[in-house]
């Protein structure tokens, strides 16, 4: 591997900081118009309904990222029996 220039590690550094910049630009854009469009606080009841769909879709959530958990444990186990055969 061939080392880096001093010249080629600026043009880098210079490269890297302007991407920072326009990150922090956009990022401070998006929280200037978050801070704009964000409705006035107000009372609001919630209804049986709605607190039952908000409890079904956590259900719904949980559900799957147990799912998702019994996956990635499934195909840990069938790497580790691959790799012990090798």
């Amino acid at each position: 591997m061939e080392p880096i220039q001093p010249q080629q590690r600026r043009v880098a550094d210079r490269v890297f900081q302007e991407s920072l910049d326009q990150l922090e630009d956009i990022l401070q854009e998006i929280s200037t118009e978050e801070e704009e469009i964000s409705p006035l606080p107000q009372l609001h009841t919630t209804s049986l309904s709605e607190v039952e769909l908000a409890q079904d879709s956590i259900a719904i959530d949980l559900a799957a990222l147990e799912d998702a958990v019994a996956d990635i444990e499934q195909y840990l186990e069938e790497k580790t029996k691959i790799q012990e055969k090798s």
